[in-house]
């Protein structure tokens, strides 16, 4: 199943992440109802964690927001790797210049 789900704008469904939602149906069906933004939004925000502890609680609260309604991850600046749009100044100061440290 894992295979049908759809990927993100920029960012390809991870395994992991995809197996997670592949094992509810319902998570599943939500997952397949978010824009392409949304998606990618979502997995870049998993995809970015740096401890794999980080990145495992990244994955079930994808499934728990979007159970809650949610269609981008809560408190998440957006995706800095698109090339539809420039970062913004909050996002180029604190997430791009940020990693380059």
């Amino acid at each position: 199943m894992t295979a049908d789900l759809l990927d993100g704008t920029v960012h390809l469904l991870p395994d992991d992440l995809g197996q997670a939602i592949a094992a509810d149906p319902a998570l599943a069906a939500l997952w397949q109802g978010l824009t392409p933004l949304g998606r990618n939004e979502f997995i870049c925000w998993v995809e970015d964690a740096k401890q794999p502890a980080t990145r495992q609680r990244r994955i079930v609260r994808t499934g728990e927001e979007l159970h809650e309604g949610k269609r981008r991850p809560c408190c998440w600046a957006g995706c800095i790797h698109r090339t539809d749009k420039a970062p913004s100044k909050w996002q180029q100061a604190v997430l791009v210049e940020g990693k380059r440290r």
